[in-house]
C-alpha cells in the first residue's frame, strides 16, 4: 500500500503489547512518536501538540480525555488494527472475524484448515500478535481477530472475507450502549467482498451459518456454540478458497483452545473443565448448555454491568451445585435468589474447587465458567484459568 498517509509526529495512547506494536512500526517508517501510558494519570490534551495522528490502543475508551480533544481538534484516531492494515502489502488477503463470543476458536479453527490446505497464513490481532508487528513482513493471507475496540476505529480497513459469529451485550463500560458496540462489531463489513454472519441476522448478500450447517466433518469440539463456530469457518474457508477435504481434516483434528471448555483432567469419574474465558453471560449459558452431565459450576469475578438473570434462568434446574467467587457474587446471588436457585458463597477459586470436588460424584462435571471478567482477583482469564487447572491438578 502507499504510504503517503505516514505522519511526521504521531501519538500513541497506551502502551500494551498494540501499543509498543504501533511505536515500533511508526518509528521504523521515521515518524516521530509522543508515547503515553495511560495507567500514568498523565493524558493532558497539551499531549496533542503538533500531531497529525492519534493511535489508541484497545483499552482506551472513546471518553478518554486526550481522544475527545483529539476529535474536537479534527485529529485522525486510529486502532492499531488500522494502522497495521495500512502496512501490509499490497493485494493481501484478510478474512476478519469479531463476535462476542467464538473469535479466537474460531480464528484458530481457520488457520487448521489453510494448514490442512498446505497455505501459509498469518493470525493477527486480539489475542494473537498485533496486526502492525507483522503486517510488513506478510507475503500470504491473513486471519485477524477483530475486537469491537479495534473496529471502533477503523477508517479505510476492509476485510476480504468479514465473519460475524454473534452479538450479546458485552463491553458496555466501554461503548456506552448496546448499540454503539453493536454498531463497532458491524463496521467488519465495510468493504468486505464476502460477508458471512449466522442465519437469520440480516445482513444483506450475506453467506447465512448455523450450528445446524452440514459440514464436511463432525467437529472435535463440544457444544453448539462450538459447532456454530466450525460451521462459520467452514464458510470462510469456502470463500478463501480452502477445499472441503482440508476443511474436514481442521475440523476433526482441532481440539479447541485453552481455557475455552478446556478438560484439565478426569478424577474418580468426575470431569474437571476449565472455561475462564466465558467472561460475560451469553458465553456461561453457551457452556451449560454443552452438557448434558450433572454440572457443579463456579461463577463470579469483577462485574461488567451486566444482567444475571438470563443466567438465573439457565441455572434452574440444570445444576447440581452453583459456587459463588469474587466482587460479582452479590449480583450473582441476588440473581439466582429472585430465580429460587440454590447457591454457594466461596469466596475465592481455591475454596470453590475444593467445595465442588468434594460434592462431585463419577459422571459429574466440575465446571469454571464465571460469567464474568477476572480482574478482581487476577491479572486476567489466563492467570485465572491456569490457576484453576494447577488446583484440579493438585486434588488427590
Amino acid at each position: 500500500m502507499s504510504h503517503d498517509w505516514l505522519p511526521r509526529r504521531a501519538l500513541v495512547l497506551g502502551l500494551g503489547r498494540t501499543g509498543e506494536a504501533a511505536v515500533a512500526a511508526l518509528e521504523r517508517r521515521g515518524a516521530e512518536v509522543v508515547r503515553v501510558d495511560r495507567s500514568l494519570g498523565n493524558e493532558d490534551p497539551a499531549l496533542l501538540a503538533d500531531v497529525e495522528l492519534v493511535v489508541k490502543s484497545p483499552g482506551v475508551p472513546p471518553s478518554n480525555v486526550v481522544v475527545e480533544a483529539a476529535h474536537e481538534r479534527g485529529l485522525t484516531v486510529w486502532s492499531e488494527i488500522e494502522l497495521g492494515y495500512r502496512l501490509l502489502p499490497e493485494g493481501t488477503r484478510i478474512v476478519g472475524v469479531t463476535g462476542t463470543k467464538g473469535k479466537t476458536t474460531t480464528v484458530r479453527l481457520l488457520g487448521s484448515m489453510f494448514d490442512a490446505a498446505g497455505r501459509q497464513v498469518t493470525l493477527a490481532g486480539n489475542e494473537h500478535p498485533p496486526l502492525s508487528e507483522v503486517a510488513e513482513g506478510v507475503e500470504h493471507d491473513v486471519v485477524l481477530e477483530l475486537s469491537s475496540f479495534a473496529l471502533n476505529d477503523v477508517d479505510a480497513f476492509a476485510c476480504d472475507v468479514a465473519v460475524l459469529l454473534n452479538i450479546e451485550p458485552d463491553h458496555l463500560y466501554w461503548h456506552g450502549t448496546f448499540e454503539a458496540y453493536r454498531d463497532a462489531k458491524l463496521r467488519v463489513f465495510d468493504g468486505a467482498r464476502v460477508k458471512i454472519a449466522p442465519r437469520g441476522f440480516g445482513i444483506e448478500g450475506a453467506t447465512e451459518f448455523s450450528a445446524d450447517d452440514p459440514l464436511p466433518a463432525e467437529p472435535s469440539m463440544r457444544g453448539a456454540h462450538n459447532r456454530a463456530n466450525a460451521a462459520a469457518a467452514t464458510a470462510a474457508a469456502r470463500a478463501a478458497g480452502i477445499d472441503d477435504a482440508a476443511i474436514g481434516r481442521a475440523l476433526v483434528g482441532f481440539e479447541g483452545v485453552p481455557h475455552r471448555l478446556e478438560l484439565v483432567r478426569e478424577l474418580r469419574g468426575v470431569q474437571y473443565v476449565n472455561d475462564s474465558k466465558a467472561t460475560n453471560v451469553a458465553a456461561a449459558r453457551s457452556a451449560i448448555a454443552a452438557f448434558d452431565e450433572p454440572l457443579h459450576i463456579i461463577l463470579g469475578g469483577s462485574l461488567k454491568g451486566e444482567d444475571y438473570a438470563p443466567l438465573a434462568e439457565a441455572l434452574h434446574g440444570a445444576v447440581h451445585g452453583i459456587h459463588l467467587i469474587g466482587v460479582a457474587a452479590d449480583e450473582i446471588a441476588a440473581a439466582l435468589d429472585a430465580a429460587g436457585v440454590a447457591y454457594d458463597r466461596d469466596g475465592d477459586l481455591e475454596r470453590a474447587v475444593q467445595h465442588a470436588a468434594s460434592d462431585a460424584t463419577a459422571g459429574d462435571v466440575v465446571l469454571l465458567s464465571p460469567a464474568c471478567a477476572s480482574f478482581d482477583q487476577y491479572a486476567n482469564f489466563e492467570e485465572r484459568g491456569e490457576h484453576f487447572r494447577r488446583l484440579v491438578e493438585a486434588l488427590a
